[in-house]
C-alpha cells in the first residue's frame, strides 16, 4: 500500500510539474535581422503567466510562434508536451487577439456559441447570459449584431467566447483593451476564476498594474531578448521600486545602459 501511495504522490508530482507551455531557444527573424533570439522559459500548468515589453519588443511574434501561426527560425515551441502544430496541442488553446473584430454579421450569442462550436462544446444560453452579468454587460445586447457594439462590448464578448470553451490553455493578448476601469476589474476576476479552475492564462498587457495584481510570474521581453523570468514583486525588489511599471522601465534602462558601455568600451 506504502508503494502504490508514493507512486500515486510521485505521479501527481510529475502531472504539477509539466509545463503548458515550454519555449526553448527560439528566435524569429522577418529578414531585416532578429525580431527575438535565444528566447527560454516554460509557463507552469495552472498558473497566469505574463508577457511583458514594449512595442515591437517581440511578444505578439512569439505569441504567434506559440499558437503555430509562425514559424520559428531557431528553437521551437511546446504546448503540454506536443509540438505546436500538433492537432491535439491546437485543440487545448482558445486565443484573444489584441486587435479582435467579431464578424459583423453576427449577433452577441451567435458569436459566443460560434466559438464553442469549433471545440465541440456544449452551448447553454443561460451560461452565456450569465457570463455576461458577471462581466456587466446587458443581456439584451448579446441579441443585438455585434456591429453595433462599442470597442468595449466586443471586447467583453470576445473574452466571454475565449474562456467560456473551458479550454486548458487561454491565451489572452491585452485582455482588457478598451474597457473602463470596472469592466478591467471584472475582467481580472475572470481571469483569477479561471486559474481557480485549474487552466492556464498567458496574457500580454501593457497594463502592468493588471499583471502585478493577477499574475502569479511574468517574463520580460526587451531587445529580442528574456531580460527577466520571475514574480512581480521579485522584479520590484531586485529594481528598488515600489510599482511594477517603474521597475520594468528601471529594468530595461539599465539593460540598455549596460549594452552601450559595452559597445562603448
Amino acid at each position: 500500500m506504502a508503494a502504490v501511495a508514493q507512486k500515486k504522490t510521485a505521479d501527481t508530482a510529475k502531472g504539477a510539474a509539466q509545463a503548458a507551455i515550454r519555449i526553448e531557444g527560439v528566435a524569429a527573424d522577418y529578414g531585416n535581422g532578429p525580431v527575438i533570439s535565444g528566447v527560454s522559459f516554460d509557463i507552469r500548468t495552472g498558473e497566469t503567466f505574463g508577457l511583458v515589453g514594449l512595442n515591437g519588443a517581440g511578444k505578439t511574434t512569439l505569441i504567434k510562434i506559440i499558437l503555430g501561426l509562425m514559424e520559428a527560425s531557431a528553437g521551437g515551441v511546446e504546448v503540454f508536451g506536443k509540438k505546436t502544430l500538433d492537432p491535439e496541442s491546437k485543440s487545448k488553446i482558445a486565443y484573444l487577439p489584441e486587435k479582435f473584430e467579431p464578424p459583423p454579421f453576427l449577433n452577441g450569442l451567435e458569436f459566443v456559441k460560434f466559438s464553442l462550436d469549433l471545440y465541440k462544446r456544449a452551448y447553454r444560453e443561460e451560461a452565456v447570459m450569465e457570463a455576461a452579468d458577471r462581466l456587466a454587460l446587458a443581456r439584451d445586447a448579446l441579441k443585438r449584431r455585434v456591429n453595433t457594439y462599442s470597442k468595449g462590448m466586443r471586447q467583453k464578448t470576445g473574452l466571454m467566447g475565449t474562456w467560456l470553451t473551458e479550454c486548458p490553455l487561454l491565451i489572452l493578448d491585452e485582455p482588457t483593451s478598451g474597457l473602463d476601469p470596472r469592466a478591467r476589474v471584472l475582467v481580472k476576476d475572470e481571469i483569477v476564476a479561471c486559474r481557480d479552475k485549474g487552466m492556464t492564462v498567458f496574457m500580454s498587457s501593457h497594463i502592468l498594474a493588471d499583471m502585478d495584481e493577477i499574475c502569479d510570474r511574468i517574463a520580460v521581453i526587451h531587445e529580442g531578448g528574456l531580460r527577466f523570468l520571475g514574480t512581480p514583486a521579485e522584479l520590484k525588489k531586485a529594481q528598488g521600486q515600489e510599482y511594477l511599471e517603474r521597475a520594468f522601465l528601471k529594468l530595461i534602462d539599465d539593460k540598455t545602459k549596460d549594452k552601450t558601455k559595452v559597445q562603448e568600451s
